[in-house]
């Protein structure tokens, strides 16, 4: 039986607006807020907010046999609860179906995978944290930014802890291979590898609305025909998209939601069913080692990490960018830590590529990839500057390093009492319910048993006051006894008061 793993990412760039090389030092503001709220505003109203009030009728609809994934970044989230705390809301209310499932992936959405495991590991852990506290569930799958992987990333991810993880289904790395199976890291057997079938995605994702294509328009029928006509074996068909595929790529006057709602009915009558991530990797085995030994991504027709370090400008900005990672990690600045993962993003390296990426690129604000490095250099100076005005350049690396050794063992201390407490509340969970019926079954009785019962448990009390009574008095003698064994002197002197 064929299954379908249907998941959408969740990210909104957070601009940066124009900063002058003469602001350096005077301004610590980096963002257009006019710009950032107009954006997620914009996106939430036109795409997220109709796609999910459709994914949570889909979910009445055909209840379990309807699964959908989300990836949701840690700045999206904090640009949805400022500006669309709606999408949030409804996002609770699919969950609260059982019928989706969230991914991890790293907080900024940017490219800390590729430089720093200490960074990658933090910004991972807070989103984790994040999904847990708006969802109730700590994630299991991990999503990298832009489905960045490698075998060295793999092996970190799951050093972490996770079962498994969504990448590309590149045809480089592929080669002959289908997209089709379950494959595993080639460092760590137990990560296992959802890889993405590019085609069938780009289809609704891209090439929906697009009156050119042969296959215009596209109907589910048809499009479920594709996935049931694959050979027998080949069971697992990954679907994966941005969330704004539906409304903005492909605008809500194409009936893209339409389609989407009409998806479960059709796969059901093929035979196809619909699984979260999590699910086909605890149901399915793997068949082979996925080798990966440079970074892949989903983007461009290269499927790797050109667009974002293809040139020199851009890997100078990576590199200076995190030059200043450690300090930043022991860093309590709220306003730092929140400036560090906006301007991590990577869509900020994008807008600096020199690569041509067609008629319809969006540069954001920037006239050109230089003026977009010329603007970024700018803000990252400033910061650069404040982060080193409270971990000044002369502080000792041992200093440094023991700092950072701190921190990795209070995270580690505190994960593992996590993992104490989730423990405990699983065993609580199985003895509330036994310490609820047990009471049930005492008071029962209680109101079967007669009231001449009741007589004689009070004649049996009666003599065992009785014999409270007559115990002190067989004891008293031989504790008489003792004391005066013990004080002979002190015991004399009341016998001659007697005789008195």
């Amino acid at each position: 039986m064929k299954t379908i793993c249907l998941y959408f990412e969740i990210h909104q760039n957070v601009h940066l607006k124009r900063y002058r090389f003469f602001e350096i030092g005077k301004d610590h503001y980096y963002f257009d807020d006019y710009e950032n709220e107009r954006g997620i505003t914009e996106t939430a109203e036109r795409s997220y907010i109709p796609a999910i009030k459709t994914f949570i009728e889909m979910a009445h609809m055909y209840g379990k046999a309807f699964k959908v994934s989300f990836s949701i970044s840690g700045c999206a989230l904090e640009l949805l609860e400022q500006y669309a705390p709606e999408v949030i809301s409804l996002l609770q209310e699919l969950n609260d179906t059982g019928c989706v499932e969230f991914l991890a992936e790293p907080y900024s959405h940017g490219l800390s995978s590729l430089k720093n495991e200490a960074v990658f590991r933090d910004e991972v852990a807070r989103q984790a944290k994040k999904m847990k506290e708006l969802f109730g569930k700590k994630p299991t799958v991990l999503r990298n930014s832009s489905l960045i992987y490698s075998d060295d990333i793999g092996g970190l991810v799951a050093d972490m802890g996770y079962k498994g993880m969504i990448a590309e289904g590149a045809k480089h790395i592929l080669g002959w291979k289908s997209p089709h199976f379950l494959y595993h890291c080639a460092q760590n057997p137990n990560l296992k590898l959802l890889l993405r079938d590019y085609k069938l995605s780009d289809d609704i994702s891209l090439r929906f609305n697009d009156s050119s294509w042969n296959e215009y328009p596209l109907f589910a029928d048809t499009y479920m025909d594709w996935i049931a006509q694959l050979p027998e074996e080949e069971k697992i068909i990954n679907i994966f998209m941005e969330l704004c595929a539906l409304g903005i790529y492909q605008p809500l006057s194409s009936n893209i939601l339409e389609f989407i709602k009409a998806l479960p009915a059709v796969a059901k009558d093929r035979g196809i069913t619909f699984a979260t991530p999590s699910e086909i990797i605890s149901k399915s085995k793997s068949v082979a080692p996925m080798e990966v030994p440079f970074p892949m991504s989903w983007n461009d027709e290269e499927r790797d990490t050109s667009c974002w370090l293809g040139n020199v400008m851009q890997r100078e900005a990576f590199e200076k960018l995190y030059s200043v990672a450690d300090r930043v990690l022991i860093c309590k600045d709220r306003r730092i830590t929140q400036d560090w993962d906006r301007i991590q993003a990577s869509n900020n390296f994008r807008f600096m590529t020199t690569k041509n990426m067609g008629v319809g690129f969006y540069r954001g604000i920037y006239d050109s990839p230089y003026d977009a490095f010329t603007n970024y250099m700018n803000i990252l100076g400033d910061f650069i500057n404040r982060v080193n005005a409270l971990y000044p350049l002369d502080i000792e690396n041992d200093e440094l390093n023991a700092l950072l050794t701190t921190i990795r063992n209070q995270a580690d201390e505190i994960n593992v009492k996590d993992a104490e407490i989730t423990r405990l509340q699983a065993r609580l969970q199985k003895y509330e319910p036994i310490e609820e019926k047990a009471p049930k079954k005492k008071e029962a009785p209680e109101k079967k048993t007669p009231a001449k019962k009741a007589a004689p448990a009070k004649k049996a009390a009666a003599p065992k006051k009785e014999e409270v009574k007559e115990a002190p008095e067989k004891k008293t003698p031989a504790k008489k006894a003792a004391k005066k064994a013990e004080k002979p002197a002190k015991e004399a002197k009341p016998k001659k008061a007697a005789k008195k």
